[in-house]
């Protein structure tokens, strides 16, 4: 028997398959297509465990899908356009170019090194001119269909990255890439009308039933379709007047105070003689625009001096400057309700406002001077005159019919979600392909004009704050293409959000030359079958994919609408750290034990141990997947990464584990390699013996094929390997029982049965093995990726036997073999006449006996 070694058999099969095209997708062939497409990777240079493990994932059901006859398509690109290249550019004085290539193709070596069935006829970058340009075509189709517009707004802007940035990736008041605080600034940019979609967005979210839940929910809540009331407060000595929207119009009793953006044109006017106004609204302008940013910021506010009518007593009530109130939502203003709503609740004490309270919750009085926090529950209306003694739900449909008799006032429809601000102030974009001229305005770059390219000479530009492309010398002068006058390039670039929106269209047909999409193969492709990637990607990649296909739908260049039938969001790797008081983080060759405990090489001081944090290079708990696969090979890492947890859970690194999967890929080799040289001539059975054992074994085969179907389906990888091992385990107990050396009749012929099963259905898992197994030890004549996927014969789970547990109060005492057709009666007979019960039963009484036939007694006793 040959040793397994995984570098010399994984770099065979490589060469093999790269050779052979193996995993070119077959769009003519027989078959059901489809479609695996994983989120593909900023091109950083090099891959980490988050990647493995996300591949091998989506290369597992890949590789199950084409061994159960479908036609696969498995695509692999970058998403190439982003700060962290012209950061390199900075640092490195490297061209974002040349950097960004040279990290795709050591990616691309990387990624190669595992395995993977990828279609790589298909591959591309974004940053390619080919997708560029027909990025650029597809924004201008938007564009004529009135999707795209241009306007001044405020934007949440990040001070180092010094670009803009859309509302989902602002985390925790910070920019998603950089880490910094964001601000507020007001800037003219480009928007896609993502609202225009907002309800078909909604609506088809009840269709995405192959979709996690929390995805579902979290696109949900940011899309936050709300109905409501708009009216209008007079506002005392103004003409003006202010209107706001409410989605509690049965708390208008408890209003007490209005609050304005910074921004509001109120604002903006008695700042022009409130010097005290003006410092606070410069200073609001220090805060970013998203929602997540004004919910943690220290609730502050100035007051105007104007006094808001309230529409139905005529109490007047004061208007305050809040830096919480954004004038992109809704009206900018707010009516609001201490008592009822937190944030306006932490106003008014730390104002001095008064807090009325107008909702009293079932069995409970609430006293305003006691509450130490806002009540937003349901309750009967008190204190609101009227519509005292209304539950909340009734006062909310009187009171808007009320403003509706009154002609101040009517229901409304609002959403959270606002349009998609794409504008990006960087070089590495793709180029919003307008152009500004004096006298023309904003014109589109003609079509045969197309793509406008980035220019080269641009390293002595970076370093510098702002965008590039803005002091470029040349590049954005051009001519008018209506007038011919001179004008200028738009200078801004494309956010990278545009790039991920699509790429899964362009690789149904990404040889096309003269158009973005050839609509006969996207049609034949899409939708795709099965997405992999992370559940951060919620409401920013996937709320934004799902606009822009249905966008493009709407210009006719695909058919269906939604892009990703079903989705599976993996979770993290994790791996403990370890922290030195004096040194902070510390890779784990920095620490030693002694006398069980850690402690740091370079000081001696205790290590401290974080369990289970997330991989970061910051945190010194890496694990470089080279090593592992350079050591191990690929498809150790394949299966540790797939057997240690649930796709969707996350993943507890540990070294052990890796250990084990080498182990268990050595037992599958010696397994098969022992099979064939015992065994020699025979071929796969196809019925059942006579021998129990032999029928016990084939049984096991076929449990074990049926497991597997099922496991697969679920994406229970762990289970499924699980099963795998049992069967390996099996099929050794019977080899080390069995005293001739050589094999032959029905014996030889289950046991060949079991050889290529296992090495099947553990292709998924690990390929190369596997492939190496399937052809050179079982001398089979075709490539294992084009064999079959092994069928359960149902005569083969009817089993004579069953091993069925027996307990004793419910604690495990023996199990017991017993005849698959005996009646409970019988099986109980016998669990009670076993040795090992009987021991357990002395001087006891047997009360009653709680049995499921062929798996399960309880015998209940008492002394």
């Amino acid at each position: 028997m040959n040793k397994y070694n995984p570098q010399a058999v994984e770099a065979k099969w490589q060469r093999i398959w790269e050779a052979e095209q193996s995993f070119r997708a077959d769009e003519n062939g027989s078959g059901e297509k489809f479609y695996l497409l994983v989120m593909f990777p900023y091109p950083s240079g090099r891959i980490h465990m988050g990647h493995v493990r996300n591949y091998a994932i989506g290369d597992a059901i890949a590789r199950q899908k084409r061994l159960l006859g479908h036609r696969v398509l498995q695509p692999m690109g970058w998403d190439a356009f982003g700060m962290p290249a012209e950061n390199a550019a900075i640092s490195q004085k490297r061209h974002p170019r040349s950097w960004t290539y040279d990290n795709i193709a050591a990616m691309r070596r990387e990624l190669q090194s595992m395995g993977l069935a990828y279609d790589w006829t298909r591959e591309f970058a974004t940053c390619d001119p080919d997708y560029a340009h027909w990025e650029q075509t597809l924004f201008l189709k938007l564009y004529e269909k009135g999707l795209i517009y241009r306007k001044q707004s405020l934007v949440n802007w990040d001070p180092v990255d010094h670009t803009v940035l859309a509302n989902e990736q602002v985390i925790d008041g910070k920019g998603w890439r950089s880490g910094a605080t964001v601000q507020r600034k007001e800037l003219s940019q480009w928007f896609l009308k993502i609202t225009h979609y907002a309800d078909e967005l909604l609506a088809g979210i009840d269709t995405l039933t192959g979709w996690p839940d929390t995805v579902r929910t979290m696109q949900t809540h940011w899309i936050g379709k709300s109905h409501g009331v708009e009216f209008a407060f007079a506002i005392e000595g103004e003409s003006a007047t202010l209107p706001v929207y409410t989605t509690r119009p049965d708390t208008i009793m408890g209003v007490t105070f209005c609050s304005i953006a910074p921004e509001h044109p109120l604002a903006t006017q008695v700042a022009t003689r409130d010097p005290a106004a003006a410092a606070f609204i410069r200073e609001c302008q220090q805060s970013g625009t998203s929602e997540e940013t004004l919910e943690r910021l220290e609730k502050k506010g100035h007051p105007t001096g104007l006094l808001a009518i309230h529409p139905l007593t005529g109490e007047k009530i004061p208007v305050f400057i809040a830096n919480f109130v954004l004038m992109s939502y809704g009206t900018g203003a707010v009516m609001a309700v201490p008592a009822h709503d937190q944030r306006d609740f932490e106003f008014a004490r730390s104002h001095g406002l008064p807090i009325r309270v107008v909702i009293q919750p079932a069995g409970t009085t609430l006293d305003p001077a006691t509450l130490n926090e806002a009540y937003t529950g349901p309750g009967i209306l008190t204190a609101s005159g009227p519509f005292d003694g209304l539950d909340n739900e009734t006062a909310k449909k009187q009171v808007a019919e009320r403003f509706a008799s009154l002609g101040i006032g009517q229901a409304k429809i609002q959403y959270r979600l606002r349009d998609w601000g794409i504008s990006r102030q960087r070089y590495w974009g793709n180029p919003i392909p307008f152009i500004h001229c004096p006298d023309c305005g904003v014109v589109p770059v003609p079509t045969p004009d197309l793509p406008v390219r980035l220019p080269e000479d641009v390293l002595e530009l970076f370093g510098q704050p702002g965008n590039p492309l803005d002091r470029h010398p040349t590049w954005k002068s051009v001519s008018c293409p209506v007038c011919q006058k001179p004008a200028r390039r738009e200078t801004d670039t494309m956010d990278t959000f545009m790039e991920s929106s699509w790429y899964f269209l362009r690789y149904c047909s990404p040889d096309l030359k003269t158009a973005p999409l050839d609509r006969a193969r996207v049609d034949h492709w899409m939708p795709v079958d099965q997405y992999v990637g992370g559940v951060e990607h919620a409401v920013l990649h996937l709320l934004y994919a799902r606009f822009f296909h249905k966008a493009l739908r709407d210009v006719d260049q695909v058919s269906c609408d939604e892009p990703f039938t079903r989705l599976l969001t993996q979770g993290m790797v994790r791996k403990d750290t370890h922290i030195c008081p004096e040194h902070g983080w510390r890779y784990p060759h920095e620490s030693t034990e002694q006398d069980g405990n850690l402690l740091c090489v370079e000081c001696g001081s205790p290590i401290q141990v974080g369990r289970n944090e997330k991989m970061s290079k910051s945190k010194h708990n890496v694990v470089d997947p080279n090593q592992i696969i350079q050591g191990y090979g690929a498809d150790t890492a394949r299966v540790f990464m797939l057997f240690a947890a649930p796709p969707e859970q996350d993943l507890e690194w540990s070294d052990t584990g890796v250990d084990g999967a080498w182990r268990f890929l050595n037992r599958l080799w010696r397994l098969v390699h022992q099979i064939v040289e015992r065994t020699p001539g025979a071929t796969a059975a196809c019925g059942m013996p006579e021998a129990p054992a032999l029928r016990t074994l084939r049984g096991k085969t076929h449990e074990t094929i049926d497991k597997l179907t099922r496991d697969m389906t679920r994406h229970q990888f762990n289970t499924a390997i699980s099963a795998v091992m049992e069967l390996i385990n099996a099929a050794s107990a019977h080899l080390n029982q069995t005293q001739a050396e050589v094999l032959s009749g029905e014996e030889a012929a289950i046991l060949r049965e079991l050889a290529e099963t296992v090495v099947v259905v553990m292709n998924p898992f690990a390929p190369h093995i596997t492939a190496e197994l399937w052809q050179e030890t079982l001398g089979m004549p075709d490539r294992l990726h084009a064999a079959r996927w092994p069928q359960v014969d149902p005569e083969a789970l009817v089993r004579a036997e069953l091993t069925v547990v027996v307990q004793i109060n419910g604690k495990l005492r023996a199990r017991i073999t017993v005849p698959a057709d005996a009646p409970a009666a019988v099986q109980e007979q016998m669990a009670l006449h076993d040795g090992a019960i009987q021991q357990h039963l002395a001087d006891k009484n047997v009360l009653k006996m709680v049995t499921i036939p062929g798996k399960l007694i309880n015998i209940v006793v008492r002394p």
